[in-house]
């Protein structure tokens, strides 16, 4: 049987069939999920192998992008979510899922979040919201979804709050060093961006697109690979010049999690 993948839906997020249709390309069985359903016992956290939790504005973002989802991942299934990431089956928060997996602790690092925060994904450099495509460079061997692709990823961003910085800038370079910066903004020419903006949307620190737990299981990342996962969506598909698209990720993490 193929993996079967956990999308959590909450009200306001809108990239869940999205997502859907991304890991079934890759070969899971996805199954969108509201939250509800959890808490009532509709549907059990351990008849799934991965868990995704899509973008979108989730709570129409009160309280800060992704806050009251991850008191919801904190609180009420504080319990579920840790047994399934200790368990090593991939997990991917995208855009305001991946904000939601730092501000309730799960990303950096769920071991050091209980003393204080690490890091935050606070509000664009730029201070606006940025709508446009970038470039994604996989460089980790430490997560399981970027592990082996050595492609720039070419996808579109859309959000307003990720600017990833951290409360000590030498922990940034932790995460580099431990391999936890996954994905890094890159320029045309595919290398880093280096800080430039357009190339590097939000000002993030060390031109982190999305970074990994310790273990590499669990990934979240600031664009939408899921909104690239034919080449006929680039914007230069007509021209010829479509390149990398995001079903990579995906099929790594269906991979990994046809194990469980």
């Amino acid at each position: 049987m193929p993996p079967k993948a956990l999308i959590l839906f909450a009200p306001g997020t809108n990239r869940d069939l999205d997502a859907a249709q991304a890991f079934e390309l890759a070969g899971a069985l996805p199954e969108v999920v509201h939250l509800n359903q959890l808490r009532r016992g509709e549907r059990r956290w351990q008849d799934y192998q991965l868990l995704v939790l899509p973008g979108g504005f989730s709570y129409a973002d009160a309280l800060g992008a992704g806050k009251l989802l991850a008191l919801e991942l904190q609180h009420d299934f504080a319990g579920p979510i840790a047994e399934f990431v200790a368990s090593g089956k991939p997990v991917i928060g995208i855009c305001n899922g991946f904000q939601a997996l730092v501000k309730s602790g799960l990303l950096p690092d769920p071991q050091k979040a209980a003393a204080a925060p690490e890091a935050t994904l606070t509000f664009n450099a730029c201070g606006h919201f940025e709508c446009r495509w970038v470039r994604m460079l996989p460089v980790s061997q430490t997560c399981l979804w970027t592990r082996g692709l050595d492609q720039v990823i070419d996808c579109p961003i859309a959000h307003g709050e990720g600017n990833f910085q951290a409360r000590d800038p030498q922990f940034i370079d932790t995460l580099v060093a431990a391999g936890q910066a996954a994905l890094l903004y890159a320029g045309p020419d595919g290398n880093p961006a280096r800080g430039a903006y357009p190339y590097n949307p939000n000002g993030s620190a060390a031109d982190i697109a999305g970074i990994c737990n310790p273990v590499g299981n669990v990934l979240g990342l600031m664009p939408h690979p899921e909104n690239h996962i034919f080449a006929e969506q680039h914007p230069l598909f007509t021209r010829g010049q479509a390149r990398g698209t995001g079903l990579s990720l995906f099929r790594n993490g269906v991979k990994a999690a046809n194990q469980f």
